[in-house]
């Protein structure tokens, strides 16, 4: 016989689901258009002085995210830390690359980054562009995130685009992090296909994770990677057969950028990176997501909350930029490595419960938010979308005014 208090949680979880998806739908449709009119607004500051209106856009843009936080953490979905200290890659020039399971990798993220100063206004996340008709689509146009098409036929194209993306706005605005999934979409959708790839290739089998594509990578290290990054000694070889295959496929785009590339004149950010520090990659954090049970949670299980609360942990592992080698094969070798590894991770945090942690590891260390500061944010935007209301009536009201008084004097 079941306990009454578990009948009664049972119960009230009904309920309680449908104020939550009530509340996220009530959240977005109050949050987003504040974000938008705010940063409408604003635009005479941008024409004055553009790095103000960035400034500003980017804690609209972090609180805006902190309401995305708002929404996993009140669920009960905690985030767990562990693997090497991050501290020195927070300020700095850094490319996250993470395996992808499900639709809440990217809401889970934003709530282990919420509470890391810095981060998330000066974040610049790389996703499908399918990403762009949906209600943050908008959001992540003015914040200047970067849209990715998937396809054989777009790939050309894309990595050309992502280049021009780093030079023309990444640095420009002063970004700091940047979010990669390199294995190009969900591990269900993508797992077989990887699987025939690798057992095609001779390279082990993975269920874990997928075999990841290089190509965004190799972009992104191109035109911010230091241009003294040796290979890395320590890096396994792989047969030469499984590279070329790997880079026959992009061959033709890499000329193309090359080509691209050289046509800037001395004053363009290409010419730049070779001479300025600042303005190259300092840190690569290669982020393992494990998820309970090997069972992730989706971006519905975080609207709703049926899902019983759990933690999902992310390990980290950080690298110098110097330590990751440029050229392709070497690239391609290095990056493979990292999601061999990741399969292992997995493989023991799936049978234990957690990741190994070695004598330089952090240890587990939940991931702690601020329920007041949460509260704050959601006033703010409250408060916001009620200015913002009263002001579209009085133009309103204005225009009619306006419209009266013209057909009267006609």
């Amino acid at each position: 016989m079941p306990s009454c208090s578990g009948l009664i949680s049972e119960v009230i979880k009904y309920p309680r689901a449908l104020f939550r998806t009530v509340f996220v739908i009530v959240n977005n449709i109050s949050c987003v258009p504040t974000y938008l009119i705010w940063m409408f607004l604003l635009l005479p500051l941008k024409k004055i002085h553009e790095s103000y209106y960035y400034k500003i856009e980017g804690v609209l843009f972090h609180w805006l995210l902190a309401n995305v936080t708002m929404w996993s953490y009140t669920a009960g979905y905690d985030m767990v830390e562990m693997g090497d200290d991050i501290t020195p890659a927070l300020d700095e020039r850094t490319l996250v690359i993470a395996n992808h399971q499900s639709t809440s990798d990217v809401p889970l993220l934003m709530a282990t980054f919420n509470v890391k100063k810095g981060v998330l206004p000066n974040i610049m996340w790389i996703m499908d562009r399918l990403f762009k008709y949906t209600n943050f689509g908008a959001v992540s146009l003015i914040h200047q995130d970067f849209f990715i098409a998937s396809g054989k036929s777009n790939r050309e194209r894309s990595l050309l685009d992502l280049k021009k993306h780093l030079t023309q706005s990444y640095i420009p605005r002063e970004r700091k992090w940047m979010v990669l999934f390199p294995e190009g979409g969900f591990l269900r959708k993508r797992k077989e296909v990887s699987q025939r790839f690798a057992e095609k290739n001779n390279l082990p089998v993975l269920n874990n994770v997928t075999v990841p594509r290089v190509g965004a990578m190799k972009a992104i290290v191109d035109v911010l990677g230091s241009p003294d990054s040796p290979c890395s000694d320590g890096a396994r070889m792989m047969p030469s057969a499984v590279v070329e295959d790997e880079f026959a496929r992009t061959a033709s785009s890499q000329q193309q950028l090359q080509e691209e590339s050289q046509q800037h004149d001395d004053d363009s950010p290409f010419t730049k990176l070779n001479g300025k520090l600042s303005d190259c990659l300092e840190y690569i954090l290669d982020v393992t997501i494990g998820y309970p049970n090997g069972k992730p949670l989706d971006l519905p299980n975080i609207v709703h909350g049926f899902r019983n609360p759990c933690q999902t942990y992310l390990f980290y592992r950080l690298y110098r930029s110097s330590e990751v080698p440029r050229d392709s094969e070497s690239l391609t070798r290095w990056l493979y490595d990292r999601f061999f590894e990741k399969e292992r991770l997995l493989e023991e945090f799936y049978r234990t419960g957690t990741f190994p942690c070695g004598s330089s590891a952090t240890l587990p260390t939940v991931v702690q938010q601020d329920l007041l500061r949460f509260l704050l944010i959601h006033l703010f935007f409250v408060t916001s979308t009620y200015v913002h209301y009263q002001l579209i009536l009085m133009l309103i009201n204005y225009s009619n005014v306006m419209y009266v008084y013209l057909l009267s004097n006609s």
